[in-house]
């Protein structure tokens, strides 16, 4: 039987952006520990942890001096070395682990392996040419996504193409790297559903969160969705329940989903980490998405996912910052049905995650509506 760790203990989380931050809140909350490691200093989790090891994720000197001051290690995001983890599991508990890892950061293999599980994914082809890649958009009716295997993230790395598209262009900004051409989906909507497992077995998850984008950065989020019917919300929380078992995934998961408009849902891909859409779930949940990653890898009992009220989040990116003049942030701290969260980032660029707002409501709509309106007033 897999023995709890307890408060106490101290947590090591790989990555020391704002997911490990909140993570590092919820821990600390408890009485753990917290030690990040990561190239950078002064970093959003940093400033709240006890120690910050500022190093390269390769450095296994450091990584072995930091490994014997944690009890477990974590991650905060999927862009981290798989022989990190393999480095680090020689002497404590790291979940999730390498496996889940090493399918989540490619996405030709996440694909495949979740195809292999028996999930639904959009159609999808390795490209390793540019015959091929003529080929397979031919195959896909002359429109795709092409995508870089590996590294991507908020819309990085892909390109939409159509059989007007200058091919040998594209295929020369793509420098030879490992790509993936995705057949385009006719969907509904963008959902997620996050979920958390311990070493014991248990899951539990939240509802499908809708999800808005702009500039393929997550914009808005909302909970719950009224359109969402009782057969769509179980088949997505048993896709996140399948990959969790299928990858033995200890700690938090996010599944992004395709509803297509007929009905159906599709795996875009998968995240083994607490999930820029869970943000809301601080506010509005009983149990936050980083308390269920604390729970989930120190193999405590998992919290309640009970929705309190309705909610809506928004993200505020660097893009609202005008010059050197910060936003308005008297603006939301006099909304008092909204709730500001800032990570400490010291430089605001576009497209840059700097905070994000969420508004509790009587209803789902109410609520996205309320945050975007704040947002706005941060302007002026």
């Amino acid at each position: 039987m897999t023995q709890p760790i307890l408060p106490g203990a101290t947590i090591g989380i790989l990555g020391s952006g704002q997911l490990g931050r909140m993570l590092a809140v919820a821990a600390r909350r408890l009485g753990y520990g917290v030690q990040v490691f990561s190239p950078d200093l002064n970093s959003p989790a940093g400033q709240v942890a006890d120690r910050e090891w500022g190093a390269k994720y390769d450095d296994v000197d450091r990584l072995k001096e930091f490994v014997r001051r944690v009890d477990v290690v974590t991650l905060e995001f999927e862009n981290v070395p798989v022989e990190t983890l393999n480095v680090l599991e020689k002497f404590v508990p790291v979940r999730p682990g390498p496996r889940v890892l090493e399918a989540a950061q490619n996405r030709l293999r996440e694909k495949t392996t979740l195809r292999g599980f028996g999930l639904p994914t959009a159609d999808f082809l390795a490209i390793h040419s540019l015959d091929e890649l003529r080929g397979g958009l031919a195959q896909f009716g002359q429109r795709g996504i092409l995508k870089t295997a590996n590294w991507g993230y908020d819309g990085k790395g892909q390109q939409f193409i159509t059989g007007k598209t200058q091919l040998p262009e594209v295929w020369k900004s793509f420098a030879g790297q490992e790509a993936i051409l995705e057949a385009v989906v006719d969907f509904e909507c963008e959902l997620s559903v996050i979920a958390a497992r311990n070493p014991q077995g248990d899951i539990c998850s939240y509802d499908p969160i809708l999800n808005q984008h702009r500039h393929h950065i997550l914009d808005v989020s909302i909970s719950p969705v009224p359109q969402f019917s009782a057969a769509t919300i179980a088949s997505a929380k048993e896709i996140a329940r399948t990959v969790m078992e299928s990858l033995d995934v200890c700690g938090v998961l996010c599944v992004e989903l395709f509803l297509t408009k007929s009905g159906d849902l599709l795996i875009n891909e998968i995240a083994p980490r607490p999930h820029n859409s869970g943000h809301l779930t601080l506010d509005a949940h009983a149990c936050s998405q980083f308390e269920q990653q604390l729970r989930g890898i120190c193999g405590l009992p998992l919290g309640s996912t009970e929705q309190y009220q309705p909610a809506a989040m928004a993200n505020l990116l660097g893009d609202l910052w005008q010059g050197d003049q910060p936003p308005r942030w008297e603006a939301a701290l006099q909304a008092s049905d909204v709730r500001l969260h800032l990570y400490g980032k010291p430089e605001a660029r576009p497209g840059r995650k700097m905070g994000h707002l969420t508004c509790l409501a009587a209803d789902a709509a109410t609520a996205e509506r309320r945050v975007r309106e704040v947002r706005e007033q941060l302007l002026g």
